[in-house]
């Protein structure tokens, strides 16, 4: 700038002197006048000097006043937008090489620390001067805390940014770097600082570095469980708009195990919702969060988290005035893995991510060489795989994955399958330094490549399954290649134009079966009319008419209208009399009804836990998801029927659980025990389960035990049940309520799981579906009544059993509400081809439920 301005000084005498239009001539100093000419008068207009015309002024004076506004313009912009400033703290961490850890630096009071504290915000604003993006607009620093390896320091920054500069600014922070301050004398070493990062973090974090009202900072014992819980916890509700943070520590060359134990915070799907986060640092850097946790978990998810080293941070902030209990956890410290991987060797094994079935920890590499006996070939079954992260588009697998022949895998996945073309494979496994999953389950075996599924099929993915379930119209292989390439069996099968076989039952059964709609496609309707469930064609305006002109009820189970019409069978009826034409509208979250009857007395059907485990080809329920389910054990006999809670006072069951049979007196209420909230058959003493005796047992008064027609009793308690996260009631549809064919409905219960087997410890649950009404007919000809529906799949497998009879069907309606849609009653087998169970409807004895218990 300096060389700049003499050189502008230096020309100015030049330019003026150019820039000269007169100068005097020295012969006319003399004092002689310049010879001047005068013209004549006549010629005054030649010399006029004539001015430009208005408009070019006009035009001349609006251009000037544009180009004036825009250079406001962009001063305004330039000072008042350009120059906002937008307030940025950032969360990072440090290594410092050259120094020793003290356990006084695990005391951020200790003068030890703050010495050490002070030399690190030295060197960081002597790094941000450096970096023109950070250097004029760094307001403080402050260290949170210090960990070993040799010492890691964690920090938070605030500056103040321009807006234009806030991307460049957050490139800078995130760019790792060294530091080093001189010696302050010649007997001290330099002070090195490496791997300096940050991160954008919100602002509210900070509060909770500084805020010590719900700061806790614990250190693991050898040997023993460190237990911490958000303040209150289980009497009272964690603090409305809180920020609170757990330093977890444990000794040096060590690793944490965090296991959550209870878990309720508002709602995820709450706007605002309060979050729990877990980071593998003891700064709240979003690149090294393990997991994001909100809502509801029932006991038995899988909630344990590992640490890559020797410290977790979990920070809770709560935005929502929602009381919630929060949660309950322990930790411990454990050795780090020696090794992860190794060398398999044998005809079969089995392997899993580490520390499976919990979480395995961040930054992991692990590589399974496996060999097999000569002329084999080696297959590896993934039989549970979980490496999900969030935000991460299916299909890429940039962060967690497992690698198998050059191929990466990683998401949530059902069963597959790996082969090799030799008798050696090798698996590799890497986890970043973010967020983690429950891992994999698997196992490797050997096999002839010439017959690789013996006396089974193999699927594409490798998987083998049953001869029996080739072309049976059932995708067994999640590829669907049991399927394909199929001859139909005319007799009982259908040719979809995908050439897929199906059952004949299932053509013109309003569902789409084949995938390309190609069973119904045949059976649609002329214009201007409808196709009931039942198949038969009805002028358009017989629809949502509030009459069954179907005579399934079809024409009026998908109307949303909530229009006043006549009252008849299949209409929804307010507590003021009047009927509306819409179908299923009580509880759905909106009144429909003048009076609002059809949104009151809704507190049923919703569970406390709003996360379910994930299980992949089992059955467990999780405690607490069928709060309703009871175990009904006979004295000396154990379990033996089901029930569903449907008030503090009454159940319902299924009246052939009460017949007297081979001299023991089933009728008699006394002999039956009701335990409510039970999980496990084997913990009928655990916390939760409430044993409650029967008052008494009212079978319905048409009961048959031959047909099974009208197989439904109430079960008076001779105390009331307490509602609690794993005791409550279902809701009972209305007369009028329907459901639908095609609809899936869950069954659940400890009954047999195959047929002819024993009953199950833990509670059982299978997605089933509603079959129609007329194929139900046409399976179990001269059997199935009004009062019966069948559910499951004409396919076989899953199916409800010995043990689950009086149980309830649940469906899961408008709003997460669950209805009851039926009772289980009976069926021919367990799971077999073309036989359904069968349940009884419901909605049937709505009239007859509320007239025996007022509920």
């Amino acid at each position: 700038m300096k060389s700049n301005r003499a050189r502008k000084d230096g020309g100015g005498s030049k330019d003026l002197r150019a820039g000269l239009k007169y100068s005097s001539r020295p012969e006319n100093m003399n004092g002689m006048e310049e010879g001047v000419e005068f013209l004549p008068v006549n010629n005054t207009k030649k010399v006029e000097k004539r001015g430009p015309k208005r408009w070019v002024v006009l035009v001349a004076v609006l251009v000037g006043l544009l180009l004036l506004s825009v250079v406001a313009c962009v001063l305004v912009w330039h000072f008042q937008y350009r120059n906002v400033r937008v307030q940025k703290v950032f969360n990072g961490y440090l290594r410092i090489t050259n120094e020793k850890f003290l356990d006084a630096y695990e005391n951020s009071n200790s003068t030890e620390f703050a010495n050490l504290a002070n030399k690190v915000k030295e060197a960081l604003r002597l790094l941000y001067r450096g970096v023109p993006s950070l250097g004029p607009y760094h307001k403080e620093s402050a260290v949170t805390a210090f960990s070993e390896g040799s010492i890691i320091a964690y920090y938070w920054s605030e500056f103040s940014i321009p807006t234009y500069l806030v991307e460049e600014a957050e490139r800078a922070m995130a760019e790792e770097r060294v530091v080093t301050l001189p010696p302050r004398a010649r007997t001290f070493n330099s002070f090195v600082l490496t791997s300096v990062v940050a991160f954008p973090t919100d602002p509210r974090t900070v509060q909770t570095a500084q805020d010590n009202s719900c700061s806790f900072a614990l250190h693991a014992r050898s040997g023993e469980l460190t237990r911490f819980t958000t303040p209150g916890f289980p009497d009272s509700p964690y603090p409305a708009q809180a920020r609170c943070q757990w330093t977890l520590r444990g000794d040096a060359d060590l690793v944490l195990s965090l296991t959550f134990h209870s878990f309720d915070v508002a709602s995820c799907d709450d706007r605002g919702s309060d979050v729990v986060m877990v980071y593998d640092t003891l700064s709240p850097v979003e690149p090294r969060a393990v997991v994001q946790l909100c809502g509801t978990y029932p006991p038995s998810y899988n909630l344990t988290f590992l640490s890559s080293q020797n410290v977790l941070l979990v920070t809770l902030i709560t935005n929502t005035e929602r009381r919630h209990p929060g949660f309950e956890a322990t930790f411990f410290q454990l050795p780090k893995l020696s090794s992860c991987g190794g060398y398999l060797r044998g005809p079969y094994g089995t392997f899993s991510s580490p520390y499976y079935p919990g979480h395995y920890p961040p930054n992991m590499n692990c590589t399974w060489d496996i060999e097999v006996p000569n002329n084999q070939h080696v297959k590896v079954l993934f039989k549970l795989f979980y490496l999900l992260e969030p935000d991460i588009p299916p299909g890429s697998c940039p962060k967690d994955y497992v690698e198998v022949n050059g191929e990466k895998y990683c998401g949530e996945r059902p069963q597959f399958v790996v082969t090799s073309n030799s008798n050696k494979i090798t698996v590799r496994f890497h986890s970043d330094q973010s967020y983690t999953d429950t891992g994999f389950l698997a196992e490797y075996l050997s096999f002839d490549s010439s017959d690789p599924c013996p006396g089974k099929f193999m699927c594409n993915t490798g998987r083998c399954i049953q001869n029996e379930l080739r072309c049976d119209g059932w995708a067994d292989c999640t590829d669907y290649s049991d399927e394909l390439n199929c001859q139909c069996n005319a007799t009982y099968q259908f040719t979809c134009k995908n050439k897929f076989c199906k059952p004949l039952f299932w053509v013109c059964d309003s569902v789409n079966d084949c995938g390309d709609n190609s069973d119904e496609l045949e059976c649609s309707c002329p214009a201007q009319t409808f196709r009931c469930g039942n198949g038969k064609c009805l002028p358009q305006n017989q629809q949502c008419d509030g009459k069954d002109n179907c005579g399934d009820g079809s024409d009026e189970a998908t109307c949303d209208l909530a229009r006043t019409v006549a009252c008849t069978t299949y209409t929804y009826r307010c507590h003021n009399g009047l009927c509306l034409s819409k179908s299923n509208p009580e509880c759905d979250g909106k009144e429909d009804c003048s009076d609002g009857s059809d949104e009151k007395d809704c507190d049923c059907g919703l569970r406390s836990f709003t996360r379910q485990s994930r299980v992949v080809g089992g059955t467990n329920a999780d405690e607490g998801e069928w709060p309703w389910q009871v175990s009904l054990h006979v004295q000396g006999q154990g379990h033996v029927c089901g029930a569903s809670i449907i008030s503090p006072n009454w159940m319902v069951s299924a009246a052939h659980c009460f017949i007297d049979d081979r001299g023991f007196r089933y009728s008699d209420h006394t002999k039956w025990t009701a335990f409510l909230g039970l999980h496990d058959q084997s913990k009928r003493s655990a916390t939760g389960v409430q044993e409650l005796g029967l008052k008494r047992i009212i079978s319905h008064p048409f009961f048959n035990d031959f047909t099974f027609d009208y197989d439904i009793a109430l079960l008076e308690l001779e105390t009331p049940a307490e509602y609690s996260s794993t005791v409550r009631r279902i809701c009972l549809p209305e007369s009028s309520h329907t459901f639908p064919t095609g609809k899936a409905i869950w069954v659940t219960g400890w009954g047999h799981t195959q047929e002819g087997g024993s009953g199950a410890l833990v509670l059982q649950k299978g997605e089933i579906r509603v079959i129609n009404q007329t194929t139900c007919e046409s399976l179990l000809p001269q059997q199935i009544t009004p009062r019966m529906m069948c559910v499951g799949y004409l396919s076989g497998g899953v199916d409800a059993c010995q043990g689950d009879s009086g149980g309830p069907l649940s469906s899961v309606e408008a709003d997460g509400r669950i209805f009851q849609a039926g009772v289980v009653s009976w069926g021919d087998g367990c799971a077999q081809r073309d036989k359904p169970g069968v349940y009884t409807r419901l909605s049937v004895f709505r009239d007859w439920i509320k007239e025996q218990t007022g509920v």
